[in-house]
């Protein structure tokens, strides 16, 4: 609800539900009484892990097929929030020691964002990963995507690069690179 704004969300109704989004059709008021639809996509959300090694100045990618771009990206470990109630940071610890097969001594908050908030309500949590050490378990890879992964050691002196040149172009990636620069180089 857009509460203060005048903005209503009057109903909505499912169009389309899959295993990991639905779609819907929602009508709305705007602060005018004029009534428009919208297709809102909704998402269980992401949490992402920037895996930070070599005393701060390298961090662990993942690169993996991403189908719907039929293409493989260079990205942070990441995953859905689809176990019900679990904390963003267990999810992050989780995800660390599946796609990279490493765990996190200490986590820190990065951000929260919205990817795509014109048509899409998933919000995405990102922590930085620090203190890593190799997990007893190694990797416990869940898709057929993470089957065929490959991990990458990348230098923070060379993120704005690998952004300006175009190899990275997943928004949590640049996202948690970002703002890992900055938290670790200050």
């Amino acid at each position: 609800m857009a509460t203060g704004t005048g903005f209503r969300k009057l109903d909505e109704h499912d169009v389309f539900r899959g295993d990991r989004i639905s779609v819907g059709r929602a009508r709305f008021a705007a602060p005018d009484g004029t009534e428009f639809e919208r297709d809102v996509v909704h998402h269980p959300g992401a949490v992402a892990i920037v895996p930070v090694i070599d005393d701060g100045n390298a961090v662990l990618l993942v690169r993996q097929y991403r189908p719907a771009l039929d293409q493989h990206l260079l990205e942070i470990p990441a995953g859905l929030r689809d176990k019900e109630g679990e904390p963003p940071e267990d999810t992050a610890r989780r995800e660390l020691t599946e796609e990279v097969g490493m765990r996190a001594g200490r986590i820190e908050k990065l951000c929260v964002f919205h990817n795509s908030p014109g048509f899409c309500d998933e919000q995405v949590h990102v922590y930085l990963g620090l203190d890593l050490e190799a997990a007893a378990n190694g990797q416990d890879l869940q898709g057929i995507e993470e089957a065929h992964l490959t991990v990458e050691r990348i230098a923070l002196d060379d993120v704005a690069r690998l952004i300006h040149d175009g190899r990275l172009t997943d928004a949590k990636t640049i996202v948690g690179l970002t703002l890992a620069r900055e938290a670790l180089q200050g």
